[in-house]
């Protein structure tokens, strides 16, 4: 299946980024840049959305 990747934002030179890319099926796909092919996580978008607003959190934050 083709993907069209996104690569983070956040990702500095070198082989140690993180690609998303939706899917037809509604679902969210990251993998990493050194082996695309290889392990993809699927999430929902909601599941997404919460790892990316966790992510934001200062260190330390704790969610309700």
């Amino acid at each position: 299946m083709n993907r069209d990747w996104q690569k983070s934002s956040y990702c500095a030179q070198g082989n140690s980024c993180v690609h998303v890319a939706a899917t037809a099926s509604r679902t969210v796909e990251l993998t990493e840049s050194s082996d695309p092919s290889g392990a993809i996580l699927t999430a929902a978008p909601a599941a997404f959305a919460a790892l990316i607003r966790g992510a934001k959190l200062p260190s330390g934050a704790r969610t309700a």
